[in-house]
């Protein structure tokens, strides 16, 4: 764990707290409720995270008003931004999972990444206080903010921008179906808009909502 420890740049005093933010709940002990594994830490670290980012980014961007920088922070706290930054900690191999669900693949999926991000920020929270977790959020959110010069969009919101800006009214989504087990559910949702209908898939429903959006608006952006 000393590699990830470096790459964070914070050491913990209680390294049990970091082997309990890397721990699925698929390979937790079923027999003490799940209670080791990194949901309770993850539960947490969301609100470090939110607390911390906002607080960066009301210094950052002393002129923008309140709308703007929701739009930033959603973006920043989404979980395909905590999976890349969980990406480049390094933390892909070290999350623990079971052979089997390794092998359908669970590793792979974009919410265990985004998942272990947060508890390891509640993690680090707890070991070393808020000064600790906000060191680690500056180092490693930085690329993004960086990245991102304007309020960033999404999908979701450029396609009701569309709509509502022709009377087209709002578009309506519903789940075409759920697939795979609690811990690693699959989702297939469409969106209906202006008579038309795209489908989107993704490993929550948020994720599936912006890819059938990304879909609608595809050949209307192109």
């Amino acid at each position: 764990m000393s590699g990830i420890e470096d790459r964070l740049g914070h050491r913990f005093a209680n390294p049990a707290l970091l082997t309990e933010a890397l721990t699925h709940r698929s390979a937790a002990d079923a027999r003490g409720g799940q209670l080791d594994s990194n949901e309770r830490l993850e539960f947490l670290g969301d609100r470090v995270l939110g607390l911390l980012m906002a607080e960066w980014l009301i210094d950052r961007f002393p002129a923008e008003r309140e709308g703007n920088l929701t739009r930033r922070l959603s973006s920043v706290v989404a979980a395909e931004a905590l999976a890349r930054v969980g990406e480049a900690m390094g933390l892909a191999e070290a999350i623990r999972i079971p052979p089997g669900e390794e092998r359908a693949g669970l590793r792979a999926r974009q919410t265990v990444m985004a998942d272990a991000v947060e508890a390891l920020l509640g993690a680090i929270y707890r070991d070393g206080g808020l000064e600790a977790a906000r060191g680690v959020v500056r180092r490693h959110w930085a690329a993004l903010l960086d990245a991102d010069v304007k309020p960033p969009v999404s999908a979701k919101n450029r396609l009701q921008e569309y709509t509502l800006g022709r009377g087209l009214g709002l578009p309506q989504y519903r789940v075409v179906s759920t697939a795979g087990p609690s811990h690693a559910p699959f989702f297939v949702i469409a969106v209906l808009a202006a008579g038309r209908e795209a489908e989107g898939t993704g490993d929550s429903k948020r994720a599936a909502e912006l890819a059938a959006a990304e879909a609608w608006l595809l050949g209307v952006e192109a």
